[in-house]
């Protein structure tokens, strides 16, 4: 079986082009932060942005090695970046670190005035709805319905099956809506308490 065959755009980002890495960066850039934010942070000293500049640099000095459309760059950049996460998490676990509870930001006083409290809290409840799932469901599910990966993609992602992400998608789904209908329960009707 040959090799597929490179798109425009992936030949152009290869000779290259920085109209194509533009053009690769604006369909992937935001699929991929989102999908990195919702990882469990096992590094304290990186976080999903160095992540994602570090998978964008990994592409660029390895994109000769990639033979395929657009699409087929999307499931190759979320594994690089996957494998990336992964090495961070077992070079955390080696140095065994522990974050400081003091802000670097706080150091330097507030650059501007966007309120970041309302982003960090909608992350906060993002990362508590999804804590309900397993490691490989949140996994399906970012892929999915954060990165816009399709099932075949998601399994190459991950290294599972497309099965086994079509069972961890529906289980993720069913988990997801019956602690958000709790939610509603509990906050929503005043005295509503779950059977």
């Amino acid at each position: 079986m040959s090799p597929p065959i490179d798109d425009a755009v992936i030949a152009a980002a290869k000779s290259g082009d920085e109209g194509a890495w533009r053009e690769l960066y604006g369909v992937l850039g935001g699929r991929l932060m989102g999908w990195l934010r919702t990882q469990p942070a096992l590094d304290a000293s990186l976080d999903a942005e160095d992540l994602a500049n570090e998978a964008w640099l990994t592409a660029a000095r390895r994109v000769n090695e990639f033979n395929g459309s657009i699409d087929d760059f999307a499931g190759w950049i979320f594994v690089i970046a996957r494998n990336l996460a992964l090495n961070a998490a077992r070079r955390s676990l080696r140095r065994a670190t522990t974050p400081t509870a003091l802000d670097p930001r706080e150091l330097v006083g507030e650059q501007d005035s966007i309120d970041e409290g309302a982003e960090v809290d909608s992350r906060e409840w993002i990362r508590e709805l999804l804590g309900v799932l397993s490691n490989r469901e949140r996994d399906v599910v970012a892929c999915i319905d954060i990165a816009g990966l399709d099932v075949a993609r998601t399994a190459r992602v991950l290294g599972i099956g497309r099965s086994a992400v079509r069972v961890a998608h529906h289980r993720a789904m069913k988990r997801l809506q019956a602690k958000l209908s709790d939610s509603k329960d509990l906050t929503g009707h005043r005295g509503a308490t779950k059977p």
